[in-house]
């Protein structure tokens, strides 16, 4: 946990979507896989590790360099996107606590953002199907800033569309990148990582709340004490093991 200058006002929290509301993970692997098949790459799930948190278009981007791909990247992200919304509206899942955490600072009147390094069509689709669109005053993609994660332009543009200062926003985060980006934001950051293996990469140690065990360790209501009354000022929710 960092202890540093901060105001210990909470003033906006900025959620991850990928991860970190949905399990969308499953449904990108596939559409991944699809997509790569159509070129004779047999795309694997330790392939896809590496690639966990960045936005789609750096994705696509390191595949057409990975692999030599023929195809635009504009052309592979949209065919990318097609069979990703068609997988995700069979199926995506909502995590339900932090959902619930959502809808708790919702009805507090916190001011909340949705940054994502989906396009502005994914977003929107994910969000109206998980029901969550309208607990939201800001959305914003990656597709929107010159860089994404690790750089923080994705949470400073929604810090600044929130209209509070990076040092007042707390971001929920569940890949090493987006942990980076936040921190680099000057943003505290609450790390719920995606694949909790050990050893954890050591930025996730960085975070100012750290859930090691990841989603299965998430508990929406200590979360919420912990952002609304002591919002980073070094005590946290316990983090043991959850109990099976």
């Amino acid at each position: 946990m960092r202890h540093g200058a901060y105001d210990p006002t909470v003033r906006g929290v900025i959620f991850d979507l990928d991860g970190v509301l949905v399990d969308s993970e499953p449904n990108y692997f596939a559409a991944e896989r699809r997509l790569l098949a159509d070129h004779g790459v047999d795309f694997t799930v330790e392939m896809k590790r590496p690639y966990i948190g960045m936005s789609t278009r750096e994705v696509i981007v390191d595949l057409v360099r990975r692999f030599g791909l023929p195809e635009p990247v504009d052309v592979l992200i949209e065919r990318k996107n097609a069979h990703y919304l068609e997988l995700a509206s069979r199926a995506t899942t909502v995590y339900p606590q932090t959902s619930r955490l959502l809808t708790l600072l919702h009805e507090r009147g916190y001011p909340v953002a949705l940054a994502s390094g989906s396009s502005p069509e994914v977003i929107e689709v994910v969000l109206n199907a998980a029901g969550l669109r309208k607990l939201f005053n800001v959305v914003v993609s990656a597709d929107a800033v010159p860089r994404g994660k690790p750089a923080p332009d994705l949470f400073l543009a929604a810090a600044n569309q929130l209209g509070v200062p990076p040092e007042g926003c707390v971001v929920l985060e569940d890949s090493a990148p987006g942990v980076r980006a936040a921190l680099a934001a000057g943003m505290r950051c609450v790390a719920v990582p995606y694949l909790p293996d050990d050893p954890l990469d050591p930025v996730y140690r960085s975070a100012d709340l750290l859930i090691p065990y990841g989603m299965s360790g998430f508990r929406a209501e200590e979360v919420f004490d912990w952002l609304t009354t002591r919002g980073g000022q070094g005590d946290r929710p316990h983090d043991d093991r959850p109990q099976a």
